[in-house]
């Protein structure tokens, strides 16, 4: 369901079979291994797909593929990371994680939208460009239950009643910071139960996409210099790492994290770099996500 090149004959449900192809499946025996690059490879916009609103208006919903297995890459609002027509912004990020990131952000368009198709180009610090054709033909219509399969989440009974977690971001979604002056982020989430909690023991030979279930909260860079940006504690993966031992709910062995008593998780935020970033909170049940983001300007040193 995901559409990674110039084609604009791929479908979204036929889609997760390419996402595979592309994201290097299981392979048989005596078969060639897929060529797997730490760094200096290009980041591919993925449009998912689109969804309907109560009101007839449409979401246009993206995501992205950085082919690098090791290495983040920032791509400014501009030239080189641009949604048209309308933009150059429309609210797509400029840190890319590694690898695969599903669903990261909508653009709104209204009822009326028709034929018309947004592109996204990005060209990358290699030199590659690659663009996203949005729009609203048939074969890209999403809803949870796609959502849900697309996200690890199993055939199972339970998806056709998951609800997405709810998140709150308490003291607002602006703050200001001074470089090296660790700055607190609050994040009250709460699910349905549903799914069970369920850690990734496995992973059945050629199945990439499944992966553990029960609420899980993390925080990352989505605008502004990543490598600037640090967590403690710590946060958990939340792009597709399914190696064995990797600290991602992709990864056999894997298991949520246990929920605070109070809903309420807090990290520490430091920057190491003046400038204006875009945090985001990911809440996600192994089946449906909520995002919250927060923008935080961070002045120069804290002496």
């Amino acid at each position: 369901m995901t559409r990674l090149t110039h084609s604009r004959s791929v479908g979204a449900r036929g889609c997760l079979l390419l996402a595979v192809a592309v994201l290097g499946a299981g392979v048989g025996a005596g078969e060639a291994q897929p060529v797997r690059h730490a760094t200096g490879q290009e980041v591919v916009p993925a449009y998912e797909g689109w969804e309907q609103n109560p009101d007839g208006s449409f979401n246009l919903v993206f995501g992205t593929l950085n082919r690098n297995w090791e290495e983040a890459l920032d791509i400014p609002i501009g030239p080189a990371n641009n949604i048209e027509p309308g933009g150059p912004d429309q609210g797509q990020p400029t840190h890319f994680l590694p690898r695969r990131n599903r669903f990261l952000f909508r653009i709104h368009v209204p009822a009326d939208f028709g034929d018309n198709e947004l592109i996204w180009t990005l060209t990358s610090p290699n030199g590659e460009t690659k663009k996203a054709y949005a729009s609203l033909h048939p074969d890209y219509f999403i809803d949870d239950i796609i959502l849900q399969r697309n996200s690890g989440a199993p055939t199972e009974d339970w998806i056709l009643t998951n609800e997405a977690p709810t998140l709150e971001l308490p003291g607002g979604t602006s703050r200001t910071a001074a470089v090296g002056q660790p700055l607190t982020l609050t994040a009250v989430a709460k699910d349905d139960g549903v799914p069970e909690r369920v850690a990734l023991r496995s992973r059945p030979q050629g199945v990439t996409t499944i992966a553990s279930r029960g609420l899980r909260v993390a925080w990352f860079v989505y605008r502004g210099a990543g490598a600037a940006a640090t967590f403690e504690p710590e946060q958990f993966k939340v792009w597709e790492d399914r190696r064995v031992g990797a600290d991602s709910p992709w990864a056999p062995g894997w298991g949520p994290p246990p929920v605070p008593a109070d809903d309420t998780w807090e990290v520490q935020a430091t920057f190491s770099e003046p400038g204006t970033y875009v945090v985001r909170c990911l809440v996600h049940d192994g089946g449906l996500m909520t995002a919250g983001d927060i923008t935080v300007v961070v002045a120069g040193s804290a002496e």
